[in-house]
């Protein structure tokens, strides 16, 4: 079955599965050629020998083992401690922020959360449509995606107070806890419908940051993704997107284990679901300030 995921649909072995769910193998369903054609050759000038050589086919070349449930938690609790120690970094290594604050020392503090967030963006778009998924590319992504995440964070806690962060960060994993226990309790099942909706969803939104940005270059915001009025509105539904990214993403490692994916595959799963965690924490974050301000 054929992804609508971008950050799936690049693993051929997402839909490398027949009818009947069993991993399909080179030639399964395709025409076979008669005899005399380009391919075939004289039976009487068939030989033995080696693997390799003429008359032999080519002997497979294992490529590793196949994802687990085991190797998907591994390389998302490293893509996620990365994102932690890069946001913790930032925090501490950028000026604190008081009433004594000059502009330039919050400017820093800006100018870190502006590079990790551009730079976070254009590698999340790289790993999305990448055929070949790379730990590399998916830990970069989660170093640039800290640095953004420390600066924001020191930002909204300087703002609205030290409760609003911690709060964020327990609220997404129980959302990432209590999502996992939905799927499994009720046996979600995920249509190709939801899939298309979720994920136009969630294109439609990164469409009105990019908007959102462009108007700020001009002064012209119209507050999507403020703390307040019309910026609520967006967080709410950022916040049921993300959960809606979550079951996708649980779906698709589901599927993947069954059909025997390659173990690499494994970072493309822990990306998905890091990508849906920041989603699920910016959103909360935004949530908590509004309701902590004065």
């Amino acid at each position: 079955m054929q992804s609508n995921n971008p950050v799936f649909r690049r693993a051929e072995e997402f839909h490398s599965s027949n009818a009947y769910g069993n991993q399909t193998y080179a030639g399964n369903g395709a025409g076979h050629q008669g005899y005399g054609q380009t391919g075939y050759s004289d039976p009487a000038t068939w030989s033995t020998g080696a693997p390799g050589q003429p008359g032999q086919p080519t002997a497979p070349v294992a490529t590793g083992g196949p994802m687990t449930i085991d190797s998907v938690v591994q390389k998302t609790a490293i893509s996620l401690g990365v994102v932690i120690v890069a946001a913790l970094a930032t925090w501490i290594l950028t000026p604190e922020i008081d009433t004594a604050t000059t502009s330039d020392e919050l400017g820093g503090l800006i100018t870190a959360m502006t590079v990790g967030s551009l730079g976070a963006f254009v590698l999340s778009m790289v790993n999305s449509f990448k055929r070949v998924i790379s730990p590399a590319l998916v830990l970069a992504f989660c170093v640039l995606e800290g640095v953004a995440l420390g600066g924001l964070s020191k930002f909204f806690d300087a703002m609205y107070g030290e409760g609003v962060v911690m709060g964020a960060v327990i609220g997404t994993f129980a959302a990432f806890a209590g999502t996992l226990a939905a799927y499994k309790f009720f046996n979600i099942q995920v249509s190709g419908k939801f899939k298309m909706f979720v994920m136009a969803a969630v294109f439609g939104m990164i469409g009105l940051g990019l908007m959102e940005l462009v108007l700020g270059l001009f002064g012209a915001q119209i507050g999507l993704f403020g703390v307040s009025g019309l910026g609520m509105v967006t967080a709410v539904i950022g916040l049921v997107l993300g959960v809606f990214m979550l079951i996708l993403d649980f779906d698709f490692v589901e599927q993947g284990v069954a059909n025997g994916l390659p173990e690499r595959e494994s970072w493309r799963a822990a990306f998905a679901m890091t990508v849906s965690l920041v989603w699920i924490y910016t959103n909360l974050l935004r949530i908590l300030a509004f309701f902590n301000q004065d």
